[in-house]
């Protein structure tokens, strides 16, 4: 991570059918982008793009799953946050995956059966102190 945090955002996921405001799912600061993978998502989720301020710059609401999958993929379109879940292929290699409890990592490589019962995946996680 570079060492001016104000250049990064903050990624939210949330599970807004939980208690009585929903229940946060992952919480990640990473560099601005506009596609983020996000892994074990519920069938139901909101998210939320900040600053480092707090003052939100996309939101997706209610992003209801669109097949049975380990991921999903988010994107920024504006203001708007959409989701897709998906089978990562070798185009997802290389992008940031958002696993729940916050932490960001790089996804490495991903296979998965035919019948998709079963799947192996890597993820590589890089921080520095400054």
């Amino acid at each position: 991570m570079s060492e001016n945090r104000e250049l990064h955002q903050y990624w939210e996921v949330w599970y807004p059918q939980a208690a009585a405001t929903g229940l946060l799912l992952a919480r990640g600061l990473i560099a601005p982008m506009k596609t983020l993978l996000f892994h074990a998502p519920a069938e139901v989720i909101t998210v939320e793009v900040s600053d480092h301020q707090g003052q939100r710059l996309a939101y997706g609401t209610d992003l209801k799953q669109t097949d049975t999958t380990p991921i999903c993929r988010l994107r920024r379109e504006g203001e708007r946050i959409t989701r897709q879940d998906i089978w990562p292929t070798e185009a997802e290699l290389g992008l940031l995956v958002l696993l729940p409890g916050g932490e960001v990592g790089t996804l490495k490589s991903w296979w998965h059966a035919a019948d998709k019962k079963e799947w192996r995946w890597q993820v590589e996680f890089y921080n520095t102190i400054r």
